[in-house]
Parts: C-alpha cells; structure tokens; sequence
C-alpha cells in the first residue's frame, strides 16, 4: 500500500491500514509462538508508517489554512532588516541553533522560566538575538490565521528569505513543524564550538544527519555574521609556546584583528565581521578562508584538512555552486525534527 505524500492518510488509506492490522492480529491468536514473532515486528511497522506520514513536512502545508503565510514572514523581515542591518545574519544563526539541538522545533524561542534555565540563556546563545522579529510574525500570523501556524515554521521560513533579499539562494521552505515544549541551556553544550577541529566539526554534524559536504556548506553561512572578540581572541596572543599567532592566520588580518580586539578589552561588543562583504550572502567567506582570514579556528580548519579543501575551492570559484548547495543542506538541516509531542504555541516565548 503507498500512501499519500499529504499529511494525513485519505480515509481509504486509513480504512485499509486499519484492516491490515485487524487481520495480522487475528492470524496472531492462531499461529504457532515462533510465528508470533514476526507478526509484531509488521505491526509496529504499519504503525510506526502511520506516524511517519502524519508528520511528514510539505511545501504547501499552509496553502488552505494560511496563504498569506510567506507574505506576511517576508514583509515582517524585510521591515526589520531595513531598520537592523544585523537581523539578517542573526535570523539565520537562530535556525542553525534551534535545529542543531532538539531538532527544529522553536526550542530556541522558550523563555527561561524560574524554574529552567532555557537554551537562549545558554552561554552560545547569549549573543543570538532579534527574537523581536519572530514575534512580530507570529502576532501578524496570529491574526490572519489564528493558532495554525508553528513558531518553528516561522523560523524556517524567514531563515530562508533573509539569505534570498541578501542575494543569496531561494529555496520551498518544508513546513509542518511542531514546537517543542522543552528548552535547557545545558543541551547548548552539543552546539559545534569555534574552536573545534574538523574532526569534530564531522561528528558533531553527523549526529543531525549531515554529511561533510553540508557541514562545509552550512558554514558558507557565516558569509552573513559577525562575532564577538571572546570567540577567537585566543588566535591573536600566546596562541602557543613556539607562536604568538596562530600560523595559519594571514599576517595583517590578524594585526587588524588585534587592533580590534585591544587587551584588555573593556567593549564587550567589539568584534569582526566573517567576511569582507558581511551583508552580502556570496561565496567571499570561501575566498576568505583560502586567503587565511577565517576569523573562526574551525573555519580556518576546513582549509587544513584534505577532507573539506577541495569543497572549500570549489566553493569559492564557483558561486552558483555554493548556492545550489547551501538550498540543499538547509531543507536537509531544516528535517532534523523535535519531539514528536509538539503543539503550535500561541506565543513564542512560552509554552500554551
């Protein structure tokens, strides 16, 4: 039986599904105990089957229920943009975040309660802001199409629109998610840290179902970011007993960097942008890295390791490239799915 590609079973798939185990369970009662065995096994699967499509993600999941839904995200970003040239890069870094701990389910968006410490309060996510821009869009939403659309579908979908209006890819955003209900700052210790190798930049992917052709792309996406000082001042003096810089950074780079990052340092928003185009969403990070001006250790890394070189070059001669690959890895990033006791919260910042 093949079963519709929509998010709830047609009843003549339901009725047959149902049938199906109907009968299993009767042969159950008659067959010998070995047999009993097997039956269970076919059940669980038809079962399991049935969960599956039920939460299966759609592009036009809202087509019926909220058609304004895009419009509505993309004036709301676009606004905020206009007046914060930083919500691009910070939109993006929200999705990367959410999705990389529980899965995408707007986790990211909880409030810390008295009681829970929650994962924006997190030490890597202290910096991740304009959360302003999804409440917007959830008030805006909330409105046109009352308790219909998830927070973590909102997420997703202005992730991709800030890449698309800073020049970059456009993708059919995947919709369906549900919001989890469980957010703690402690699970923001399985974010992949600045400092890591490729090795674990590898591993740390591979546990969201990426590979290392996605993890060199998604890290394409700090052609959109900036960051802080505390993240790579540790390159820029006594980077170890034989170099005072780290060898692989270029040079002058790193005396910009320094002069940026003075010690000590009593502004706690200095830092450098990721790229020389910052809010332009191009391959210049790649360009970048080869020129050895990654401001990241990991960044820099992926040009050290003969595993990700050759997607870093390719990267950076051929845009088109980047960008078809980067549409790719975010619908596969954007499938790494929450719990499956979600809701559609009527606020972001709490729980119904």
């Amino acid at each position: 039986m093949k079963f519709s590609s929509n998010h709830q079973l047609s009843v003549n798939q339901l009725f047959s599904l149902v049938s199906i185990i109907i009968i299993i369970s009767h042969s159950i009662d008659m067959a010998p105990a070995p047999a009993k065995f097997i039956f269970f096994p076919i059940i669980f699967f038809l079962l399991n089957s049935l969960s599956l499509s039920k939460a299966e993600l759609q592009a036009d999941y809202y087509d019926q229920t909220c058609p304004q839904l895009e419009k509505i995200i993309a004036d709301t970003v676009l606004n905020a943009s206009k007046h914060d040239p930083k919500v691009p890069a910070r939109i993006l870094r929200m999705f990367f975040h959410d999705c990389f701990i529980r899965g995408c389910d707007a986790s990211i968006l909880l409030d810390s309660t008295p009681t829970n410490k929650a994962e924006k309060d997190g030490p890597p996510n202290i910096s991740v802001r304009s959360f302003y821009v999804i409440d917007d869009a959830k008030a805006k939403l909330e409105k046109a199409c009352p308790h219909t659309v998830s927070c973590a579908d909102i997420i997703a979908i202005a992730a991709r629109d800030v890449v698309t209006m800073s020049g970059g890819p456009y993708w059919k955003v995947l919709k369906g998610r549900k919001d989890g209900k469980v957010s703690k700052a402690s699970d923001t210790s399985n974010l992949p840290a600045p400092f890591f190798n490729v090795s674990q930049l590898i591993q740390s992917f591979a546990k969201r179902g990426l590979g290392v052709k996605d993890m060199v792309t998604l890290s394409g996406g700090h052609t959109l970011g900036f960051s802080h000082c505390s993240s790579f001042a540790a390159r820029l003096r006594n980077f170890s007993s034989v170099h005072d810089i780290d060898p692989r950074m270029n040079t002058e780079f790193a005396v910009g960097l320094r002069k940026q990052c003075p010690k000590p340092n009593n502004n706690g928003d200095a830092g450098q942008l990721l790229d020389s185009t910052a809010s332009v969403f191009d391959n210049d990070y790649f360009r970048q890295l080869l020129a050895g001006k990654g401001v990241f250790s990991s960044d820099q890394s992926l040009v050290d390791d003969s595993r990700t070189r050759w997607i870093v070059e390719a990267f950076a001669r051929d845009q088109s490239l980047f960008f078809k690959e980067f549409a790719t890895s975010m619908l596969k990033l954007g499938n790494a799915r929450g719990s499956g006791d979600g809701e559609v919260r009527l606020k972001c910042r709490f729980k119904n």
